[in-house]
């Protein structure tokens, strides 16, 4: 699979489906997905940012690199705290693969300690990619296998990848992230809903790849699911300006020396599972606002900053809501952007775990 992530860095586990599929422009692929059509079955029009979206996303990016590399640092030392130094990173195609280069860039940078890290796909309504899933156990212990996203909505993928790894003994379906405002793992950089810069972009900050995709025409049986490679959009490609900005915000504490001990105790171990101090989980919080919006299917519902990103990036958005206390916040600053382009409203709400979230728009009401 073609990208411009460096291959010591990542080994992409996707078939190159380079060519094989005309993308979607977002309209058309949004009514075939509420038709029935899965929305693996076909590719995305990337967006392509104006000049006035892409100077707030570099604004983001100056403003909220520490705050990410903070999260990236915290759980990957919560990793190595569970896993050891045989942990080997396996980030979910495509927002946990530049999550999964910085995990393993600040364990290299600090540690010396080289994890490997391969990308795979897992697909909601279709579960993961069991091709990947041969390769990596043919080359490594199932107890060594370690998740890694760039963030969790609302937990739709981790209750896929929960079901999924059930036929694969050993391993486990405990995901790794830089956010977790759903409060649904414990090995998270943060449970605020913070802004990772790489949210506000597509393909241009993901290696240049697609999502991933699935379909029988395409995708034979002893393929690995297939990417598509934006090849067009090379001159545009910012993945290692993400990168380097993020790596440069690492701290790296010289006071307690650069070498690791198992059972060394770490802050991030002291944290306390959020589902056991009564915080409501994101799960809740959204059927809260599909009852107060008269959503009837809360896959409509998008929340935390990098899924409202996300919303209004690739399909048709209906609402955008914003915590009320947030209005203000610069944090929030690419979303209006978006929603101003896009001519889409932006509503205060009493959110409570995120501080925002996206309402996708039903086609039968365009």
């Amino acid at each position: 699979m073609r990208s411009t992530y460096r291959i010591e860095d990542v080994i992409i586990l996707l078939k190159d489906i380079t060519g094989l599929v005309k993308p979607l422009p977002t309209e058309e692929r949004e009514k075939k997905i509420q038709s029935g059509t899965h929305y693996c079955e076909m590719l995305p029009l990337e967006y392509e940012p104006s000049p006035g979206y892409m100077e707030a996303y570099k604004i983001a990016l100056k403003n909220y690199a520490g705050e990410t590399a903070a999260a990236a640092a915290a759980a990957a030392e919560k990793i190595l705290r569970k896993k050891g130094r045989e942990a080997v990173l396996v980030s979910l195609a495509r927002a946990g693969t530049s999550a999964g280069v910085l995990m393993k860039h600040y364990l290299w940078n600090k540690y010396k300690i080289c994890l490997p890290h391969y990308t795979i796909s897992i697909i909601r309504g279709k579960g993961i990619d069991r091709n990947a899933m041969k390769y990596l156990l043919e080359n490594h212990r199932a107890e060594d296998l370690q998740f890694v996203d760039g963030w969790i909505g609302k937990g739709a993928i981790l209750s896929v990848l929960e079901e999924a790894v059930k036929e694969y003994n050993g391993v486990s379906p405990e995901l790794a992230v830089l956010a977790d405002p759903a409060h649904m793992t414990e090995l998270c950089g943060t449970h605020e809903d913070i802004l990772i810069p790489s949210s506000c972009l597509n393909s241009v900050v993901s290696g240049l790849m697609s999502r991933t995709f699935l379909r029988d025409d395409i995708i034979g049986e002893d393929d690995f699911h297939g990417a598509a490679y934006y090849g067009e959009l090379e001159a545009k490609d910012v993945t290692y300006e993400f990168i380097n900005a993020v790596e440069k915000e690492f701290i790296y504490d010289t006071h307690k020396g650069d070498r690791w001990e198992e059972g060394a105790e770490t802050e991030c171990s002291k944290l306390e599972s959020s589902r056991t101090k009564g915080i409501r989980t994101g799960l809740e919080e959204i059927r809260e606002i599909a009852e107060d919006f008269n959503v009837t299917d809360i896959n409509f519902i998008k929340p935390g900053i990098g899924e409202t990103t996300r919303v209004l990036l690739r399909r048709v958005p209906w609402k955008i809501l914003i915590k009320k206390e947030e209005v203000d916040d610069p944090v929030l600053r690419h979303i209006f952007s978006l929603a101003h382009e896009k001519g889409v409203e932006v509503v205060p709400y009493g959110l409570k775990n995120y501080k925002a979230c996206g309402i996708i728009r039903k086609c039968s009401d365009v």
